[in-house]
């Protein structure tokens, strides 16, 4: 198995973000809400699906402007308007590519990431599937200090 637990989630967030992360138990996100969240797949050596991610759409925005120190209100925009900018969906999608460490940290097969697709991308059949499947999963609310709270969610596919 290939799930990270909470404390790596928190520890990541914390340490990417440089504020307390608080993380408790979160829903899975689901992929027919408008907008959509951002779905991150993740593929082993011989190119085969490992693991999806999936960050809602208010998680997005915030650990986004958060890591680029852009103020709150910037993150609020975004989630009222429904679209991230360019330049948050970049930040949002090195977060997803760095989660990559701590999946390869919580398993024995190497991972990393393939491709983010945003709220408005097709999303490849098999991705979707893994993305809203119930199995062997973690979802966790994240709530980021002096920003806002969404949630992530980490599926295995191994």
């Amino acid at each position: 198995m290939s799930i990270p637990n909470r404390k790596q989630i928190r520890d990541l967030f914390e340490g990417l973000l440089g504020r307390d992360v608080d993380v408790s138990d979160g829903a899975p996100p689901p992929l027919d809400v408008v907008p959509r969240p951002l779905v991150a797949s993740y593929i082993d050596d011989v190119h085969n699906l490992s693991s999806v991610v999936v960050m809602d759409f208010e998680l997005a925005a915030y650990s986004a402007a958060a890591l680029a120190l852009v103020p709150r209100g910037g993150a609020e925009a975004a989630i009222d308007d429904g679209v991230l900018p360019p330049s948050l969906f970049e930040n949002a999608s090195e977060i997803l590519n760095i989660v990559a460490g701590i999946i390869n940290d919580s398993g024995e097969v190497h991972q990393r990431l393939q491709e983010v697709y945003g709220p408005s991308d097709p999303i490849p059949g098999s991705v979707a599937s893994w993305a809203a499947t119930l199995g062997s999963r973690e979802d966790v609310t994240v709530d980021i200090q002096g920003y806002g709270e969404g949630v992530i969610g980490v599926v295995s596919t191994l």
